[in-house]
């Protein structure tokens, strides 16, 4: 894997969690 790859990975994974929490705990979120 290089650099590049890795970031998008990180990046994607970070998104989908943080959707994925936001869809869970709508109330948490201000």
């Amino acid at each position: 894997m290089t650099a590049l790859t890795l970031a998008a990975a990180a990046v994607t994974v970070a998104l989908l969690g943080y959707l994925g929490f936001a869809l869970l705990f709508p109330e948490r979120l201000s």
